[in-house]
């Protein structure tokens, strides 16, 4: 009886301290920063900051952050950036498919987890910027064993030169592991056309390698939720001449190209293509070998493989062929965009902003306290409420995209924290316009509010029409030939541009 009434006492208690979300596992992530993230002996950075580094974890790595606590306040920099203490779940270098399985149970445990503060305890002897976190769920991506399959008929040479390469040894080695998956992509290229330069002459070879990046490029930056449908087939089309235009006449190192014809360095530049980051390649199977026979049947190879089969005759006409050929693929579109469209954005993925609420800021990495307790705030929304000494009172702000439609919701998980002024800018959202398009455009009812491209205004809106193969976004039903218009002035899925300065 006396140990039941403990158990009942221990429940009732819990409230009282467990009183905020535990902080979550998080990524190492830095978009287009180094393979490694530095991390610093805590004690010597209280006493004199990042001038000594202590070792490092590569991105994609995951760890559990807490909050050191010196002179009864969180380490931070001079601008407020907590430096924090972690714990390493996963190390992206010493990733395979069997220990990511065991991580990831490991990782979703801890979510419901309630605590009374983010403190670490005394056993952290390291710290790291607490910018390089991100609060993920996406898992790291290992291509699963296949059964059986049929190869599929080939498009023309080049085609079946992708198909082999995907099928092979040397594309099999490049995703191994999670980290380095672009440049071991590249070598297994170079190491597959060696292999096969008795096979195929080096010209269908090289042009293949480009053509493979170009189609890996065009399927992921498109929306992949379109599959075979219209839409979906000329979004994928756009993008292939967008990189052809980049390619062709005007090369530039800036756009990734590094040679007339480099279509390998143009598709892949992390500068223009935000998927060929080092830890988005771990966790998206863009440097995959997605065409695998064995695979045809597995989802979501299925559909991959039937989008690429529906693009790839047209994209190796865009990036290959005359002109003219161009107009065969998108008719009735002004003959000088075809040849200078180098600028395309989809206003879905541009940054979320609301402007219809006061006072909403994104908190890339910042401590709140209360009563000495102090938590962890890291890539969330807050509503700032009251000034309160050094810094401010605060909601929790999220949304949720349902349907096309942002979904706002306002709680006070942090009831009585203030957080740090010092990451509080109170600055409104500029380039927010309904949908991230063209401000001039009118709706009767505005479900999202998006930002906008800074580059928008100096180039021109631009229509392009597409004669292609549609098959239904689920790329199963039966092929009709269509014509379909993607841009223009108010299109809120994909906004091509030419003239871009």
């Amino acid at each position: 009886m006396q140990i039941f009434a403990f158990a009942v006492l221990v429940v009732l208690l819990q409230p009282a301290f467990a009183k905020v979300p535990a902080a979550p596992a998080m990524t190492l992530y830095q978009f287009a920063g180094d393979a490694k993230i530095p991390y610093y002996k805590k004690d010597q950075f209280a006493r004199s900051g990042k001038k000594k580094v202590a070792g490092s974890l590569a991105q994609g790595s995951w760890v559990v952050p807490c909050l050191v606590i010196h002179n009864g306040k969180p380490l931070t920099a001079s601008d407020g950036t907590p430096y924090v203490g972690f714990e390493v779940l996963f190390d992206a270098n010493k990733a395979t498919a069997a220990s990511t399985k065991r991580k990831m149970d490991k990782i979703a445990s801890r979510e419901g987890l309630m605590v009374q503060n983010h403190h670490c305890d005394s056993k952290v002897k390291y710290v790291m910027n607490a910018k390089r976190l991100v609060n993920r769920t996406k898992q790291p991506f290992f291509a699963p064993k296949g059964h059986g399959g049929t190869p599929a008929r080939a498009e023309n040479d080049y085609d079946e030169i992708i198909r082999t390469f995907h099928n092979s040894s040397q594309c099999e080695k490049a995703n191994r592991h999670l980290t380095g998956r672009r440049d071991a992509l590249a070598d297994a290229w170079e190491k597959f056309i060696h292999k096969n330069r008795r096979k195929w002459s080096n010209d269908k070879l090289n042009k293949a390698k480009h053509l493979d990046y170009v189609m890996r490029t065009a399927i992921y930056e498109g929306h992949i939720g379109r599959g075979c449908s219209a839409y979906g087939a000329c979004e994928r089309n756009i993008i292939a001449l967008s990189i052809r235009n980049r390619v062709i006449g005007q090369c530039s190192s800036a756009q990734g190209c590094g040679f007339e014809g480099d279509f390998q360095g143009a598709a892949s530049a992390v500068s223009q293509y935000n998927i060929w980051d080092a830890y988005l390649t771990q966790t998206s199977g863009l440097t995959s070998c997605f065409l695998r026979t064995d695979l045809a049947d597995e989802a979501p190879f299925t559909k991959l493989q039937a989008m690429y089969s529906q693009s790839v005759g047209d994209i190796s006409s865009i990036l290959f062929d005359s002109e003219d050929a161009l107009q065969e693929r998108f008719v009735d579109t002004d003959s000088a965009a075809l040849t200078s469209l180098r600028h395309y954005y989809h206003p879905p993925a541009m940054g979320a902003c609301f402007p219809n609420h006061d006072a909403v800021e994104f908190i890339t990495a910042a401590a709140a306290g209360k009563n000495g307790d102090y938590i962890l705030l890291v890539n969330q929304r807050i509503k700032v409420d009251k000034e309160q000494g050094d810094g401010y009172s605060f909601r929790d702000f999220r949304y949720k995209l349902d349907d096309g439609a942002d979904k706002v919701t306002i709680s006070d998980t942090y009831k009585g924290f203030v957080i740090d002024g010092r990451k509080v800018s109170l600055k409104k959202p500029t380039r927010c316009t309904p949908y991230g398009i063209s401000s001039k455009c009118r709706f009767n009812n505005v479900e999202r509010y998006r930002k906008t491209p800074f580059w928008l205004n100096s180039g021109k809106l631009v229509e392009f029409k597409c004669r292609v193969r549609d098959i239904g976004e689920s790329c199963t039903g039966e092929a009709q030939t269509k014509k379909v218009s993607i841009g223009g002035k108010c299109d809120i899925d994909m906004m091509p541009v030419v003239g871009v300065r």
